[in-house]
């Protein structure tokens, strides 16, 4: 007769594993069942290597589409990575036990036990309810009042017998899992194991008595299940993507210290403290040695006034927050990002299956010397270096990919040779890759056919030259033809005032700065030629595109608008910007054009020296006795837009626009007044003052408005500034 023991556990909790590892050494299995799927047998192998460092997940995609994935991550505090680990070194037979991945991910994701506290973490609602804030001090209590692993299991799965009776009986997706795991103990048995020890989540532990179940009754529940074919493999995995604040349904609240708890032997909370000192010294803030003698005593003051054995992280981060924290969180939220979450970043041998199209990916990392790690990196490339430009091409390419693995940032713009980069590696992009891998085998083939498939079915022209100048700049010499062909074919038809303008920009980038990387400039005189092209005929169709709008309508109009005169400015090209003012002039001559509009137009035109002082003074005027408040608001705003520069050295205009201010009466000054204060708030506060001050003094707004000084009150003051100073005025 084999010998059963089953052991619950808590998924990733550094108790439960180090009490396993303890009973699995007593009990030397010839068999170690483990809750996960089944059909990953083939890859557990890689758990035994050495070059295998969590955390690690598991990763599932059905093969025709890979978008449907799963992941099982397993971190060096998980209980069954301890099971797997503990098999290889023992040399005992360890498998899954669980539901295929070629089921999980045949269809929709089934409701099942996982969607509330009780079926996805039980023990930690039974050491709330004993009063317990840390789950891993109530199990560190259990232990030291048992004495002995076995004990602890047991207790904990007589407590789960308790709740699951009066819990309705599994049924659906949960049933099925349940029956899984019955019938690979029962495969197990029957091929001659002695010793079987089952590790298993606790909701599942007391229903995994094989003779309390028929086994006609588990295989006609597994009979006829949905299947797909599936790939299994290993990939890295972060602590960050451990945490509950990920998402992740049986997340932990603290990756970063469960690792501490699992990893230190002794000495917990000493040791603890002194990888704060560590870190906020790192950042330059102060950690004396006296400190974390400080924090020491005082967290296991709380924990004994508690009456707790030991401290448990809510008296670690309240020691914390006393000794290091001073008057700011700071040193808090970096205790809390940095070591309590942490980033730690898990490898998997190079022998673990991939696709291509990551396995290139992986070459071109190493021979750039790009390190990949979840912590946000800064990166500055000089675009005149060859490994820098071929850097610059791989995130390019990745970002057409849909991994954004590194992110662009300022670097003083397109016309250096800079740019700068964010980079930061995410697990969920090993999906993206082999979702992408369906395009090709290299980032280069797979970006080409991917820019290519957009080109083909991009809806709008902003969309086909926004994908213009990213195939520019990841080099995909492949898909530029077809790029350039769409945007021909799509400019020819299209009147879209709106989808004109929003096209410009990165036509404008490309002509003036394609060529700033050394390539060939075809393409970029050609880019000029369509933004000349889409000009015209914005232009052409702007004033009338500006009348009969709506007032959030004619705020996106303006946007567009805004970014088209910005990439007019950068083409630096004189017909062009003739042939863009002239639009603007069309737009502020019209009277039915939105008043936001044409303010807009007007401003533009007088920042372009196109109308004179006198001009604009003439157009406010007409504006602002149009008579209706709410028009005359909508002018302003487009008019002066988010500066108060203008007001501030142009007092004629702000004379013009205190005195229609100061003629409405009281019911029409309050209807306006929320709109001019909407307005006057994007100002700088220096520009506000000066403009306040130039209204009380009467005076032009450069001039400081001159204050009459109190000598007599001034000079009793004078003493006692002496006296601060340490001067005698004896």
């Amino acid at each position: 007769m084999a010998d059963l023991s089953i052991f619950p556990i808590r998924h990733h909790g550094p108790g439960s594993a180090r009490s396993l590892e303890h009973a699995l050494s007593q009990l030397n299995p010839d068999v170690v069942l483990v809750e996960g799927p089944s059909d990953a047998d083939s890859v557990l192998a890689f758990l035994a290597q050495a070059e295998m460092t969590p955390p690690v997940a598991l990763l599932g995609y059905v093969n025709d589409d890979p978008s449907r994935a799963s992941f099982w991550p397993f971190a060096a505090f998980s209980p069954e990575f301890v099971a797997f680990r503990w098999a290889a070194q023992a040399g005992a037979q360890a498998r899954f036990m669980d539901l295929p991945a070629a089921v999980t991910l045949a269809g929709e994701r089934a409701e099942d036990d996982d969607a509330d506290d009780l079926h996805s973490d039980p023990l930690r609602v039974l050491a709330e309810a004993a009063g317990y804030a840390d789950f891993e001090r109530w199990w560190e209590t259990l232990v030291e009042a048992r004495g002995d692993d076995f004990d602890v299991f047991e207790a904990v799965n007589e407590a789960m017998r308790a709740v699951r009776a009066d819990a309705p009986s599994a049924s659906g997706r949960e049933a099925q899992r349940e029956a899984c795991m019955r019938q690979a103990i029962r495969a197990a048995i029957k091929g001659g194991a002695q010793r079987v020890a089952v590790v298993c989540g606790a909701w599942h532990a007391p229903v995994l008595d094989v003779n309390a179940f028929k086994t006609k009754d588990d295989a006609a529940l597994l009979k006829g299940l949905p299947k797909a074919k599936v790939t299994l493999t290993w990939v890295p995995w972060t602590h960050g993507r451990l945490s509950t604040g990920s998402g992740y349904g049986a997340g932990v609240r603290s990756p970063g210290y469960y690792h501490h708890l699992f990893t230190t032997r002794r000495d917990v909370t000493e040791r603890w403290f002194a990888r704060v000192a560590r870190l906020l010294r790192e950042q330059r803030l102060e950690a004396s040695s006296a400190s974390v003698i400080e924090a020491t005593r005082l967290a296991n003051t709380l924990a004994a006034l508690r009456g707790r054995a030991l401290p448990g992280l809510d008296e670690l981060n309240e020691a914390a927050l006393s000794v290091f924290g001073w008057d700011s969180d700071l040193p808090l939220r970096l205790i809390e990002r940095q070591l309590i979450v942490g980033e730690a970043l898990g490898e998997v041998p190079e022998g673990v299956p991939t696709v291509p199209l990551a396995q290139d990916l992986a070459k071109l990392q190493k021979s750039l010397r790009l390190k990949v790690q979840p912590e946000q990196t800064e990166l500055t490339l000089d675009l005149r270096t060859d490994t820098d430009l071929a850097r610059s091409v791989l995130f390019h390419r990745l970002n057409v990919l849909g991994v954004p693995w590194a992110q662009e940032r300022y670097a003083g713009g397109r016309g250096t040779f800079k740019e700068a980069w964010a980079l930061a590696w995410k697990p969920e992009f090993s999906v993206r890759l082999v979702e992408a891998s369906r395009s090709g085998q290299t980032v280069m083939d797979a970006a080409t056919a991917v820019a290519v498939e957009s080109a083909r079915g991009a809806g709008t022209l902003a969309e086909l030259t926004t994908l213009l100048e990213a195939v520019r700049y990841a080099d995909l010499t492949g898909a530029l033809p077809v790029a350039l062909s769409a945007l021909d074919a799509r400019a020819a038809g299209n009147a879209d005032v709106s989808d004109l303008l929003g096209a410009l920009p990165p036509l404008a980038r490309l002509a003036r700065y394609g060529d700033v990387r050394g390539r060939d400039g075809g393409s970029n005189v050609l880019a000029g030629a369509t933004f000349r092209t889409l000009l015209t005929r914005a232009g052409v169709g702007l004033p009338l595109a500006a009348v009969g709008l709506a007032d959030d309508a004619a705020a996106t109009l303006r946007g567009l608008v805004n970014a088209a005169d910005s990439a007019v400015r950068l083409l630096d090209d004189g017909a062009v910007t003739a042939e863009w003012h002239a639009a603007l002039a069309r737009v502020a001559d019209r009277d039915d054009t939105h008043p936001l509009l044409n303010g807009d137009a007007v401003r533009r035109l007088r920042d372009a020296a196109v109308l004179d002082g006198a001009e604009v003074e003439r157009r406010l005027g007409r504006a602002l006795g149009a008579g209706v408040p709410l028009e005359v608001t909508a002018w302003l705003d487009g008019f002066l837009g988010d500066s108060g520069a203008l007001l501030v050295h142009d007092p004629a205009l702000l004379g013009l626009l205190d005195g229609w201010l100061t003629t409405l009466d009281a019911d029409v000054f309050r209807e306006t007044l929320p709109l001019l204060r909407r307005v006057f708030s994007r100002f700088e506060k220096p520009e506000r003052r000066q403009i306040g001050e130039a209204l009380r003094g009467g005076g032009a707004p450069g001039r400081r408005v001159q204050h009459v000084l109190d000598g007599e009150r001034a000079w009793r003051a004078v003493p006692v500034v002496l006296r601060l100073l340490g001067v005698s005025t004896a």
